[in-house]
């Protein structure tokens, strides 16, 4: 691989195994700058022992820079401890194999760490058909979601990728805040414009339960929603958070009766819903989709851990949205 596909390797792999963010952003930033040098400049560089004096290149980068140069294999992945996901007896693979793309992740618009085509050539290289690109609204501040005005231009540069990008495709979409009356955090016209919307709870999480399940029930109930995301707000690492309360099974029958899916949240701090309420939408007859919530390339391939707890909890893979076409999704 050359220098820029060894350093991009390097940082997929931290972020698949859930490496901090600032070693992460060490590599692409490395990844850019060997791009905008040339291959013939860098190649000097490195024949001269000067490449660490170029600013963004560190003692660390330029020995996977060096190594890519001489054909070797890259030194600093044989320090990455492959996800245990890799491993056949892990479960969930045969669904993993059916899903043709993601319905939730991020670029660096929101709170992601990388621009759109990135997340979108690493999504293809990962086997996917299509994603939907899905930043946050405006009320989610400090994820700087996007206001009607940004959410408008971010429609046509996809619609400029997605030439470039053909037969791969961009949908356009947004995980919109479900608000405290269950309204939704953004311009009715402009969801009614996009491909996909995404529903979740980012705020008042602690609210009594019997208030917390009529403001999701009032958003699934909106036309303009396809998914309930990552139904309990959980956070079960990091820095854990309790689930909210709600009468799941009135949720979940809203979301049968009003066509909306209920996600399987792929992250591994997350793993939304629980298994139990996992079961009892398999047992209401909900449709779902499996989600990685991606915030960065590599987390594109958290799908595997949506695709055991699916397996696990009895989900029919006719269930899963994201086991069809763009075509058959948006018409959908």
């Amino acid at each position: 691989m050359d220098a820029g596909e060894a350093l991009r390797t390097v940082a997929f792999r931290l972020e698949r195994v859930g490496e901090p963010g600032h070693r992460v952003k060490a590599f692409r930033r490395a990844a850019g700058v060997v791009d905008e040098l040339g291959v013939d400049e860098v190649a000097r560089q490195v024949a001269r022992g000067t490449l660490t004096d170029v600013p963004g290149i560190g003692p660390t980068t330029a020995r996977v820079v060096a190594d890519a140069l001489a054909g070797r294999e890259i030194g600093y992945l044989d320090g990455i401890v492959e996800p245990d996901y890799l491993d056949p007896a892990f479960g969930g693979h045969a669904l993993r194999e059916l899903l043709t793309g993601d319905c939730h992740t991020h670029s660096d618009w929101s709170d992601g760490g990388s621009p759109i085509l990135e997340m979108a050539t690493t999504a293809r290289s990962l086997g996917h058909r299509w994603m939907v690109l899905t930043d946050h609204s405006p009320r989610l501040r400090v994820a700087n979601g996007l206001s009607a005005e940004r959410l408008r231009r971010q429609l046509d540069v996809v619609a400029a990728l997605n030439v470039d990008l053909a037969p791969f495709r961009i949908l356009t979409g947004i995980e919109v805040d479900i608000l405290d009356d269950g309204s939704l955090d953004q311009d009715p016209e402009l969801l009614d414009r996009l491909d996909f919307v995404v529903a979740s709870v980012h705020s008042t999480l602690r609210m009594p339960a019997g208030e917390m399940t009529r403001r999701m029930v009032a958003a699934v109930r909106d036309p303009l929603v396809d998914v309930l995301g990552h139904c309990t707000g959980r956070r079960v690492a990091g820095k854990v958070r309790a689930e909210s309360a709600f009468d799941a099974r009135t949720v979940f029958t809203a979301c049968r009766d009003h066509g909306t899916a209920v996600e399987i949240n792929s992250r591994p701090d997350r793993l939304d819903p629980p298994r139990r309420l996992l079961s009892l939408a398999v047992e209401l007859g909900c449709s779902f989709t499996i989600d990685s919530d991606a915030h960065a390339p590599g987390q594109l391939d958290w799908l595997h851990y949506g695709c055991r707890r699916a397996e696990e909890c009895g989900v029919d893979p006719s269930s899963v949205l994201n086991t069809v076409s763009a075509e058959a999704l948006t018409a959908r």
